[in-house]
C-alpha cells in the first residue's frame, strides 16, 4: 500500500516557508482577503473545541478545494485559533488507513475508497460530510491505434489502480459495450493495465499502453504527449455530473468536535464559491500549491484543459456514489454494500442554508 507523504504543515504559520511564486500569489490577496487579514484573524480568533484539526488530501487538481483552501488560508480563517495541519497522500487506501489510525481527522478523497472504508469497518469509521469536485476523468488514446470507441477492443488501456474509482468506471463501460474482462487480472477483450498515474505518461511514450482512463491532470499530460481525448466520463452521467472527490470525517472526531467540522465545511464552501467566481486566479493558486507540494507546477498546456474539465461543487452527488458502488459490485470487486448512514449532510446543509444556497441530498443514505 503506498505510503502517505508525511510532511505536515501548520495553517498560515507555514507561509514563511512558501516558494517565491506562492508568496507572490498570496501577496496579491488571492482568496477572500489578503494574507495579513487571515493572519490577524488566526492570531486573535477564538480556539474551537480542538487545538488542531488534521486534514488529508491528494496533490491533484481534482482536490482543488483542498489545494486552494489551504493555499489561500480560507480554512484557517474559519478555524480561528484552532490550528490547521495538512498532509498529502498518493492513494485512497493510505488516506483511509490514516483516518482509521487517527493520524488525520478529515480527508478529501474519491468515492471508491470512501465506500470501501465505510463497508469494511461495517459503517463505523467515517461519514461523508460534503462534496468537492465532479468530472475531470477522460479516456485518452493513441490516435494512430484507436480512432473510435469500438477500436478500444483488443487494446491496452491503463487505469490508476485495481478497484479505484476510474478502474471501476472503465470496467463498467467495458461491460456496457458487451465486452468481457476479468476484473482481477484485467485480461479479456480489453487489457486493463493498472498503472500509477505518475508513470502513465512514460508508459504511453514507450508504447506499453495504447491509452488510459485517468483523472486530471494525467489525461491532459497524455494529450500533451500526442494522445487524443476520445471520451469525457462526465458525458456518461445525468447532467454531466458525478462525484470524483468528496469530504470525509472520522466519526469519532465528528462526535467530539462538531464545531471544528463545521468550520472546515464553512472553509470548503467559501473556497468553492471563490474558485467558481474567480476560476483563473483559482487555477493559479492551485498550481502554486502543487509547486509547493511536488516541487514543480503544471505547464499551461496541461493545467488549462485539465482545469476546465473539473467542476467544483458543495454537493456530494450522493446518487452517483451509489451508482459507482453498484458498478463495483457488478464487476465482482465488492460485495453488495449497505451504505445507509454513510452520509451526514446536516452540518453542510446548515451552512448552505445560512448562505442562501439550496441544500444537498443524501439519496436516502444519510444518518437517521
Amino acid at each position: 500500500m503506498p505510503a502517505p507523504r508525511t510532511t505536515w504543515r501548520r495553517g498560515i504559520a507555514a507561509v514563511a516557508a512558501l516558494p517565491l511564486l506562492a508568496l507572490a500569489l498570496t501577496a496579491c490577496g488571492y482568496g477572500s482577503q489578503a494574507a495579513d487579514d487571515d493572519e490577524a484573524h488566526t492570531a486573535h480568533g477564538e480556539k474551537l473545541s480542538a487545538d488542531t484539526v488534521r486534514v488529508g488530501y491528494f496533490p491533484n487538481l481534482t482536490h482543488a478545494t483542498a489545494l486552494v483552501g489551504d493555499q489561500e488560508g480560507l480554512f484557517q480563517k474559519e478555524l480561528g485559533g484552532t490550528q490547521l495541519e495538512t498532509a498529502t497522500f498518493n492513494a485512497g487506501p493510505s488516506e483511509i488507513e490514516a483516518l482509521n489510525a487517527g493520524s488525520i481527522d478529515i480527508g478529501f478523497i474519491g468515492p471508491s475508497p470512501s465506500i470501501n472504508g465505510y463497508t469494511r469497518s461495517k459503517g463505523q469509521n467515517l461519514r461523508i460530510i460534503g462534496g468537492s469536485a465532479s468530472g475531470g476523468v477522460k479516456l485518452v488514446v493513441n490516435p494512430e491505434k484507436i480512432k473510435t470507441l469500438d477500436d478500444v477492443k483488443g487494446k491496452r488501456i491503463a487505469t490508476p489502480q485495481l478497484g479505484n474509482t476510474q478502474d471501476v468506471a472503465f470496467l463498467n463501460w467495458i461491460s456496457e459495450k458487451g465486452w468481457k474482462v476479468d476484473a482481477q487480472s484485467g485480461k479479456g477483450d480489453v487489457s486493463v493495465v493498472r498503472t500509477d498515474n505518475k508513470v502513465t505518461p512514460d508508459a504511453y511514450r514507450s508504447g506499453s499502453i495504447d491509452g488510459a482512463w485517468v483523472p486530471e491532470p494525467t489525461a491532459s499530460k497524455l494529450v500533451a504527449e500526442g494522445a487524443k481525448e476520445l471520451l469525457d466520463e462526465s458525458t456518461l452521467w445525468p447532467d454531466d455530473k458525478f462525484v470524483i472527490t468528496n469530504i470525509i470525517v472520522s466519526q469519532k472526531f465528528l462526535k467530539e468536535h462538531p464545531d471544528v467540522v463545521e468550520a472546515v465545511l464553512r472553509g470548503s464552501v467559501a473556497t468553492n464559491a471563490w474558485i467558481n467566481a474567480h476560476p483563473d486566479r483559482a487555477k493559479d493558486s492551485a498550481n502554486a500549491a502543487l509547486k509547493k507540494l511536488t516541487g514543480k507546477e503544471l505547464p499551461a498546456e496541461v493545467i488549462d484543459p485539465a482545469w476546465k474539465s473539473i467542476r467544483i461543487t458543495d454537493d456530494p452527488l450522493a446518487a452517483t456514489l451509489e451508482a459507482q458502488a453498484r458498478y463495483a459490485v457488478e464487476a465482482g470487486l465488492l460485495e453488495k454494500p449497505d451504505l445507509k448512514g454513510i452520509y451526514d449532510l446536516k452540518p453542510l446543509n446548515k451552512i448552505l442554508k445560512a448562505a442562501g444556497k439550496p441544500g444537498a441530498d443524501d439519496a436516502g443514505l444519510g444518518v437517521k
